[in-house]
Order: structure tokens, then sequence, then C-alpha cells
């Protein structure tokens, strides 16, 4: 039995730990938070936080695995709704918006996985913030790249000031995931589509930092109006989305720029800004092809990462006052651009271009700039221009390369078909969830396909492949790779071929990627290659005999050949090239079908045996 003295201790001890106990249950500060901003959790305290709120608010979050990461790790999204409904049907009957929010897709680049608990936390614990909630429900992806997440280093970031480690840029197969929206070659990627297509966002955010010159900027973002997007759509963008959002984030105090800050000439500022792309392969351009809007968050580097954590939490927040604002709008708006999409086929008997690439179109719009005052000198290390920067102010007027103008178009036809050996490429569509259907017999009738010649394929590999485009180019954009000529031609399909009309709301991704002249098509990524391989060849003393033959009978061929002698030494001095000369014109040549893409454009789908 306990002495009295003894007793006491024991209720005083007891007391104190009763009194930790209930310190610790109501401390909802994130891990970051609790660090002061100096490091950022892994992805099992990550979880863990989540877990702990959802426990806690069970009526209003859930927590779901949409898929697995290369290496093995479960991909989550959480959702956050106010009357507990995580169904997205019931969500969309309700006449409810979906925002979904992707982080860490650069897993280096964590801040608004970061933001996202501290803003799911003032919603449904704290409840500063639940009005966010009253006509949106909020989804979001903490880390979408785990495996580079949990790559974690003090030595992955040189561009970025905190946190103090850090994941890594690219997934366990060293892709970057913002490189492969349209090809899908990752397991995240193909997770990531499957889950978009269950929920079906009515908009899309991606949060990254960027890197590139100083400036005073904390916040930069970019919300896509260019040609290819619904023009209701780009209007409300233009008019109402970016203008609210830079107004709000500046007014909470974080210094924001409605547009991505890309340096014409990165050794000269004072020439101003230049003009971005937006290709499917990005997670925005990809939403376009989606007809939804899609918001790219960039926050500054060199900033410290409570700045930036903070920063990134404002303009979320300030998208969801938005589209609780305007969210009928938005309905209608995703509503039209779905039935413009799938509308694209039946254009075939009234034919409207279609754009699948644009750049600048030559136009610049002076804009106000608050940057940072710099040196420009050559360089005794590089032998080149070295720029740096003071944290003086430079509050300036620039010239930003505006404007957008078309530099690649095409006919939607009804429908494609492919041949059903091509099933990588088939595949993609399908991980794309574009609707096909199967051939049942063999097909043969009048379609159009193009025949390509002069392709150039990039010798290091860019993203796990030698595409037929020069990386990532000027821009962001991949430069001229050949040339694509379409002919209408009588062609037989075999049984199993795969049909896809143009009468879908997918039908741009579908464009896309057939078409070859798209940034990103199949063509261009190298999944039709081997269309360009020669086969078949002649032995030398068989071309000798044809080559003889052929100059006796053919005075055209004979002065092609001499010309070629006399003008080209690279030729007259190989032999090989002289005799493949002969070989390339003749029939037997043609038979190999080099360049020929089996992909055919379709008028109509009448008489074709579908399944």
């Amino acid at each position: 039995m306990l002495k009295p003295a003894q007793l006491g201790l024991s209720l005083l001890l007891c007391a104190a730990a009763c009194s930790i106990i209930a310190q610790t249950t109501t401390d909802w500060r994130t891990p970051t938070e609790i660090s002061n901003y100096t490091t950022t959790p892994d992805y099992a305290k990550t979880i863990a936080y989540l877990e702990r709120i959802a426990a806690a608010a069970p009526a209003q979050v859930r927590i779901e695995n949409f898929g697995k990461s290369g290496e093995g790790r479960d991909l989550k999204i959480v959702i956050a709704s106010k009357d507990g409904v995580f169904d997205p049907a019931a969500i969309h009957a309700s006449g409810r918006v979906i925002l979904l929010v992707q982080n860490s897709i650069h897993a280096g680049e964590m801040d608004g996985k970061d933001s996202c608990l501290a803003l799911l936390r003032d919603i449904v614990i704290t409840k500063t913030k639940s009005a966010l909630l009253d006509r949106v429900v909020f989804v979001f992806i903490p880390v979408y790249n785990i495996d580079g997440h949990e790559r974690r280093s003090a030595f992955n970031r040189i561009n970025q000031n905190g946190p103090a480690i850090a994941g890594w840029r690219a997934n366990g197969s060293n892709l970057n995931l913002n490189r492969d929206y349209m090809k899908a070659d990752a397991p995240e990627t193909r997770a990531f589509l499957k889950m978009f297509h269950r929920w079906l966002p009515d908009f899309f955010v991606d949060d990254h930092v960027t890197d590139g010159m100083d400036y005073q900027y904390d916040v930069t973002f970019m919300l896509d109006e260019s040609p290819d997007v619904a023009p209701a759509t780009a209007k409300w963008i233009h008019d109402s989305v970016t203008p609210d959002l830079d107004k709000r984030v500046n007014a909470a105090g974080h210094l924001s720029f409605p547009a991505l800050i890309d340096l014409k000439d990165d050794t000269d500022p004072t020439k101003g800004l230049g003009f971005g792309g937006n290709a499917p392969r990005f997670s925005t351009g990809q939403m376009i092809l989606e007809n939804r809007p899609g918001l790219l968050v960039e926050l500054h580097m060199l900033k410290d990462y409570k700045t930036r954590v903070t920063g990134n939490y404002e303009i979320l927040r300030a998208l969801l006052e938005v589209l609780n604002r305007d969210t009928e709008k938005l309905i209608a708006l995703n509503r039209d651009a779905d039935a413009a999409a799938a509308s694209l086929g039946a254009q075939f008997s009234s034919p409207q271009k279609f754009p699948l690439a644009y750049g600048w179109s030559g136009q610049t719009t002076p804009v106000a700039f608050r940057g940072f005052q710099f040196t420009r000198a050559m360089s005794e290390v590089s032998g080149a221009m070295w720029v740096s920067y003071s944290h003086q102010p430079w509050d300036t007027t620039l010239p930003m390369q505006t404007g957008a103008k078309i530099t690649a178009l095409t006919t939607p036809p009804a429908a494609y078909i492919i041949p059903p050996q091509w099933t990588h490429v088939i595949e993609v569509l399908a991980a794309h969830d574009v609707t096909m259907r199967r051939t049942t017999a063999p097909w043969t009738g009048k379609i159009e396909r193009y025949h390509c010649a002069g392709m150039k394929w990039q010798a290091p590999p860019f993203e796990g492949r030698h595409p037929i485009f020069a990386g990532e180019g000027a821009n962001g954009q991949p430069g001229q790779y050949g040339e694509c000529t379409p002919a209408t031609e009588t062609v037989t399909f075999p049984a199993g071929s795969a049909v896809v009309a143009l009468n879908q709301r997918l039908s741009k991704v579908a464009i896309h990627w057939i078409e070859p002249d798209a940034p990103d098509s199949a063509l261009r990524w190298g999944f039709f290659d081997s269309i360009f391989e020669q086969k078949e060849y002649g032995e030398p003393y068989v071309v000798e005999k044809l080559a003889r033959e052929n100059l006796a009978k053919d005075p055209a061929l004979k002065a092609e050949f001499e010309h070629r002698l006399q003008t080209d030494a690279a030729f007259a001095s190989n032999p090989w090239a002289r005799l493949e000369f002969f070989y390339e014109h003749s029939p037997w040549y043609l038979a190999n079908r080099i360049g020929e893409y089996p992909v055919g454009r379709l008028l109509s789908l009448d008489g074709l045996p579908l399944e």
C-alpha cells in the first residue's frame, strides 16, 4: 500500500502524463510546422499524419489506394467531402465540383504536400477553412512520385533553399513522370490515368518548385488558354480565374506573378520573358486533351521553405474559393468541352482543322516585373556569360512573348483503325481509357494513311527512349522530325484491328497519340520505329546484274546515277551505296514498305465488321 507521500507523487506524475497526452492529441501542427519548416516528413510520417486526421474526422476524410509505384509502394489519394459522400458518381450528381491536386511528381519539390496537410487540417479539424468544402470536394495526391520521394538526400536539390533533406526528381526507373503522361511508360502514370478517369475531376492542379532566374515573387502560376483549349473555358480562365488567383494570393501576403517566368535569354534578363509550351507529355498539357482546366503552380526555389509552403497553401485556398463561387459555370464549361470533343469525328463530312501544336506568334507585351538587380560578366570558370543576382529590387518593365500560333494541324477523320499487332500502341490508348472496338473479321476498304520519310532520331536517351525529336527543344517543344505525307489507298486490315471512333470525350487523346505531327505522338516517341527498318536487301552480285539491266533500258535512271556520281563524293566512293541506289529504284525495295504508317484514317464506320 502506498504511503500518503508516495500517493501524492503518483497522482502528480499521472496528472503530468495526462497533461502531456492531452497536449499531444490536440497538437495538430504538421510535421513540417513542428520543425519550424526546416524538414519535410518521409512518406510513412506523411501518411501517419493523414491517417490521424482521417481518424479524427471519418465523416469527412477518406484515404484510398489507387495503385502501386514501381518499387511496390501504395499510391494514395485523400478525399475531403463535407457530407461523407466519397463516391465520384454521387458527387458529380450532387452538382459539386471535384478538385484534384497532385503533389511531389518531382519528389524534391514537396511544398504542395506539406501545404495540403495544413489545408486539410484547417478544413476538417480546426475548421477555420471549413467553408471551402461547401460546393467542392477536395481530392489530393500527397506524394505521387513515392519512390523518388524516399530517395532522400541533402544533395538532391542544388538549386533549392530547403528543406534540409529532399527527394529525387525522377521515379524508381529514373523516368521524369512529368514527361510521361502521353506515352504512359511508368506504372505510376497508368495508375494515375485509371484513378483520374474514375474520379474525372473538374479542375486539376500540379504543384511544383521552379528553377531559373532570381526574382521577388514567391508564387508563379499558369493556366493554359492556348488555341487548343475550349474557347469558353479559355475566356473564363483569362477573364476571371487568373486575375482572381493573382489578387487573392497577393492579398494574403505572397507576391504572385500570373505566368511562368522563363527568360528569353538566360544570360541577359533585360531581353525579357520567353514563350512557354505545354505539350501533352506534361500534366497540364494532358489536361487540355481531357477537356479540363489545369493549374501549374511554381514556387520559387530560392525562397525559404516556410514562404514556399505557405505560398502554396494560399493559392490552393484561393482556388477553392473561386471554385466554390463558380461551381455551376465550371460544370457547364466542362460539359460543353466534352461535347465538343465528342463531335470531332462527325466533322469529317464538313472538315474543320484541329490544332496539334503551337508556338510563339511573334507578339510581345510589356509587363511590369519585380526582379532583383544583377551583374553580367564573362566567367573565367565556364568561359560564358555569368549572371549574378543581388537582393536589391529591380522593378522594371520587360517584353513578354505572348500570343500563340498554330504550327501543326490535322483534319480529324471519323475514326482510326490500328492493326492488332501494334499492341504497345493500342495498350497506351487503353491506359488512357480511350474507347475502342475490335473488328471481328478481316476488312478491306479505302482509307487514308501516311508515308513518312526523313526521320531523325535523338542519339542520347530522353525519358528512356530515343525519340524522333531533339529532346525538349526550344520552349519545351520538340523540333522538326521529318515528313509524313497522306495518301488514299485500299488496304486490308486483319481481324482484331482496333477501331477508335472520334465520337467520344477522349477524342483529343486519340488524335494526339495517333497523328504523327502531334508533339507527343506514338510515332515521335518511337512506338513505330520498326516501320523505318529495311528487312530485305540484295546481294552485291545480284544487284550488279540488276543495275546493268536497268542502266541499259532506263536513260533517266542512268542520268540520275551519273549525276549522283559527279555531285556526291561520299556516294561515289561507297560501293554499297552505289548498288543500293539501284535496289531502291526497284520493285523489290518498294516491297519493304519502309515508312508506311500502319494506322488508317477512316472516312466512316460503314461496312466495318465490329464487335
